[in-house]
C-alpha cells in the first residue's frame, strides 16, 4: 500500500465520532477557530512546562551548596517525576480529568505550580523542603501536560497525531526554556530563571482559562473510579502504552543529563555556551515532534513512532563513540538524538487516545503518563548515579528502553507495512 493511501491510523477512529456529545457538556468561552485555539494551547504548554526542568538549568549554582549532596539534581528531578506520577494517578483513578472543564484544571494547576516553583528560591538549602516543593510542582504539572493533550483533542480530534505533535513539541521546548534563560544571562542571579518560568506559567494558566474547552470536549456527568484501568483491556491501547513505556525509560533520563552530556563532549565549554547547546537539544526535540506530526498524516502514527524509536536506539548506541571524537561530530549527534528521542511521544498519545472512549481520554492518558513517569524515575536515578563513572557511556543504560518499545508496539506497525 502506498504511503499516501494509508489511513490516518485507527488511533483517531473513536475520536472522530464525537459530535454525539451534548452541547451542554461543552465549556467554551466563544466561537473560536480551531487553529487559533490550538495555537493558544500549544503556546500555553510551552510556558507551563518551563516549570519542569527549571532547577536543572541552574544545577551548577545549586549543587555546590545543596543539602541534598552530590546527586542533588538527580533527586530533585526524581521528586518532580514522583509528583507528576502522583498527580496523574489522582486524575486518572478518580476521573477528575474527565469530570471538570479541562481549561479550569489546566489554569488552576499552572498558577499553583508557578507558586511552588518560585518558592524553591527560598528553600533550596533545606533538603526536605526542596524535595517537597519539587514534588508539589510535579504534582501540578499533571494538570498541565495530559490535560493539555485533552484540550487539543477537544478542538481537533481528526488531526490528533499532528496537533499532539505541536503540543509535545512545545513540551520539549518548554522544558528546555530555562536553559535559554540561563544561557542568555538575562540576570546574574540563578533565581531569575525560576521566577521567569513561574511568570510564564501564570500567563499560560490565564490564556487557557480565557480560551475554554473545545467543541469536542468529552465530559462525564459524575466522578467515576477506574475508567483509565478499563482502557488497558483494549489490545491497541496496551500496545501503544507499552511502546510509550519503553520510550519513557530513555526520554527524561536523557533530558536530565543533557547539560552533563554537553560537558562530556568538551570539558572546557563555558557555562553559558553549555546552556545554549542544551537549549538547542530541546529545540531539536520540538522540531522533531512537529515534523513527526505532519508525517503522521501521510504514513500513520505507528510508522512515525517506530522510526523515532529505532533512531533514538541507534543514538544511544553510537553517541558514546561520537563523543570521543571532535565536538564538531559529537554536538550534531547530540542534537540529532534530541530530535529523535521525543518525536514518538505524541504519536503514542494519539494512538492510545484513539483506542479508548472519548469520555475516558483524559483519565486514560493520565494513567499512561503516570506509569511512564514511574519508569523514568528508575532510569533517571540509575543514569545520574552512574554518570561520574561512565561519562558519555551512560547512554548505553538508556538503550533497552527504545528497544523494548519497538518490540512492544510491533502489532501496531503491521498495518503500516502490509
Amino acid at each position: 500500500m502506498a504511503p499516501s493511501s494509508l489511513p490516518q491510523t485507527a488511533a483517531v477512529s473513536h475520536l472522530t465520532a464525537l459530535p454525539h456529545i451534548p452541547r451542554s457538556r461543552v465549556t467554551t468561552s466563544r466561537d473560536i477557530p480551531p487553529h487559533l485555539a490550538i495555537a493558544a494551547i500549544v503556546l500555553a504548554e510551552l510556558f507551563g512546562t518551563s516549570l519542569w526542568f527549571s532547577i536543572n538549568a541552574v544545577a551548577g549554582d545549586i549543587v555546590p551548596g545543596s543539602a541534598l549532596g552530590a546527586n542533588a539534581i538527580g533527586h530533585l528531578t526524581s521528586a518532580v517525576q514522583l509528583g507528576f506520577i502522583s498527580g496523574t494517578l489522582v486524575f486518572a483513578l478518580t476521573g477528575l480529568a474527565d469530570r471538570y472543564a479541562a481549561s479550569h484544571l489546566f489554569a488552576t494547576c499552572a498558577v499553583l505550580g508557578a507558586a511552588t516553583n518560585a518558592l524553591f528560591t527560598a528553600a533550596h538549602d533545606s533538603a526536605a523542603l526542596a524535595l517537597t516543593l519539587r514534588f508539589a510542582t510535579g504534582f501540578l504539572l499533571a494538570g498541565i501536560y495530559p490535560i493539555g493533550m485533552k484540550l487539543v483533542i477537544g478542538w481537533a480530534p481528526e488531526r490528533a497525531g499532528q496537533m499532539l505533535g505541536w503540543l509535545v513539541g512545545m513540551l520539549a521546548l518548554g522544558t528546555g526554556l530555562p536553559h535559554l534563560v540561563r544561557g542568555t544571562a538575562i540576570s546574574p542571579e540563578w533565581t531569575a530563571v525560576l521566577y521567569t518560568s513561574s511568570a510564564l506559567a501564570v500567563v499560560a494558566g490565564l490564556m487557557v482559562y480565557l480560551l475554554g474547552d473545545g467543541p469536542h470536549h468529552g465530559r462525564r456527568a459524575r466522578l467515576h473510579w477506574g475508567p483509565a484501568v478499563h482502557a488497558f483491556r483494549h489490545a491497541r491501547f496496551r500496545a501503544a502504552a507499552m511502546g510509550y513505556f519503553g520510550h519513557m525509560w530513555e526520554l527524561y533520563a536523557f533530558w536530565a543529563m543533557v547539560p552533563f552530556l554537553v560537558l562530556a563532549v568538551d570539558d572546557g565549554v563555558s557555562p553559558t555556551t553549555r546552556s545554549l547547546i542544551a537549549f538547542a537539544v530541546f529545540v531539536c526535540g520540538g522540531l522533531g515532534c512537529v515534523v513527526g506530526g505532519y508525517a503522521s498524516r501521510r504514513v500513520g502514527n505507528a510508522a512515525v513512532a517506530g522510526f523515532a524509536l529505532a533512531g533514538s536506539a541507534l543514538m544511544c548506541l553510537v553517541f558514546p563513540l561520537a563523543s570521543g571524537f571532535t565536538a564538531w561530530l559529537a554536538v550534531p549527534a547530540l542534537l540529532l538524538w534530541g530530535a529523535l528521542v521525543v518525536t514518538d511521544s505524541p504519536q503514542f498519545s494519539a494512538m492510545a487516545a484513539g483506542a479508548c472512549r472519548p469520555e475516558d481520554v483524559g483519565s486514560a492518558l493520565a494513567m499512561m503518563n503516570s506509569i511512564g513517569f514511574a519508569i523514568s524515575i528508575c532510569s533517571i536515578e540509575l543514569s545520574i548515579a552512574l554518570l561520574p563513572a561512565l561519562g558519555s557511556k551512560v547512554a548505553w543504560i538508556l538503550l533497552p528502553g527504545p528497544v523494548f518499545g519497538l518490540w512492544a508496539m510491533r502489532r501496531l506497525l503491521r498495518p503500516a507495512v502490509s
